[in-house]
């Protein structure tokens, strides 16, 4: 098949990782696969996989922006040209340019659905969402039901998936080195990956982290990631007194190596329509302490494959790490259940599989 994969940008994040790695994954089955977007750090990926890349102006939020039209005109001659059959989107804007590329030019539209949003009135009179949407999680899957009113008969659940090569195990050698790099002394460490924002919930780990210490005072917090409240969540670890406690270093492309610094993953998110960074904790067999949100109990068995414990609740969060960090043994079972969980379940493989199923369904 001939597919075009449009998203806003390529810097790093879900999203971004997404498209990555659903492109990765068709060319290797022989599709011809383009990406467009408004660039970023992820292009210089799909260049070392010869996949073409589309630049496009489309960085905006507003679905009645000119860029839309621009962008669509930019897109005639690669759609033209390599006869694409699929425009897949993968945002609310892209979606509407998707929407138009298909009525227009009569180019299948699939969108896939990667969180949560407000059921806006736009959104639910003006979807765009295509002949298909694929949600990444049954909670996603109900959120596009009930609140943004898709027939469910339009929608498919397809789980993001890993590709088990990007998590090789790490010697002892390379650990530590790669801990005196970034500057973490002995003691446990606590990790977390996402972007810094609100509705991925940091804060709640700092004060969290805040007890941990008091039990493990040699124990440090590892945040990966960039955003806009970085500033206020380094004025919380001052005002904690956790400065001896807690780094943060900017986002990676390869999660696996600062993964491997790690003794238990944390993600504290308000909302989750899946999480691919818990993904890449439990790949390399990390313990996850999570929070009991969206499509999070999906990946995350609590007592099981990690531990569940409520938004917004640093008390539990600190309890569940402290058990963690005093039982090992346990903490390592938990680590191999998940690693497991992801092998089967999660892979590469079986999403492009069932993609493919996806777009066969709307060119047929």
């Amino acid at each position: 098949m001939r597919i075009l994969l449009i998203t806003t940008h390529l810097n790093h994040g879900g999203i971004a990782s997404y498209v990555v790695s659903l492109a990765k994954g068709l060319k290797e089955r022989k599709h011809n696969v383009i990406v467009a977007s408004s660039g970023g750090t992820l292009v210089e990926v799909l260049k070392k996989y010869e996949i073409a890349h589309e630049k496009i102006d489309i960085t905006t939020k507003s679905e009645l922006s000119p860029k839309v039209l621009f962008s669509m005109a930019k897109l005639f001659n690669p759609l033209r040209d390599n006869d694409i059959q699929i425009v897949h989107a993968q945002t609310r804007v892209t979606q509407v340019l998707s929407f138009w590329i298909d009525k227009i030019y009569g180019i299948p539209q699939v969108s896939t659905c990667h969180g949560f949003f407000k059921p806006r009135l736009s959104r639910i009179k003006f979807p765009c969402w295509g002949r298909k949407v694929i949600a990444i999680s049954e909670a996603v899957k109900t959120h596009l039901i009930q609140d943004l009113k898709v027939r469910s008969e339009n929608i498919e659940l397809v789980y993001n998936g890993l590709d088990a090569r990007q998590f090789p195990q790490y010697s002892s050698e390379q650990i530590q080195e790669s801990k005196k790099w970034i500057g973490l002394k002995p003691g446990a460490v606590i990790g977390n990956i996402a972007r810094l924002s609100s509705v991925k919930g940091q804060s709640y780990l700092i004060e969290a982290m805040s007890e941990v210490t008091k039990r493990f005072p040699d124990a440090q917090l590892l945040f990966v990631g960039d955003g806009k409240i970085k500033e206020e969540l380094l004025a919380k670890v001052h005002e904690l007194g956790l400065s001896k406690n807690v780094i943060f270093i900017p986002s990676i492309q390869d999660t696996s190596s600062v993964l491997a610094l790690m003794d238990v993953f944390v993600m504290c998110s308000l909302a989750e329509g899946l999480g691919l960074s818990i993904m890449e904790a439990e790949a390399m067999g990390l313990p996850v302490v999570a929070t009991n949100v969206g499509g999070i109990p999906e990946l995350v068995k609590d007592n099981q494959t990690g531990i569940l414990v409520g938004p917004q609740d640093s008390a539990s969060i600190a309890k569940a790490i402290i058990s963690l960090l005093e039982d090992r043994q346990s903490a390592r079972q938990l680590g191999v259940n998940a690693q497991k969980n992801i092998r089967e379940n999660f892979t590469l493989g079986n999403m492009i599989t069932q993609t493919e199923k996806v777009y066969e369904s709307v060119i047929t």
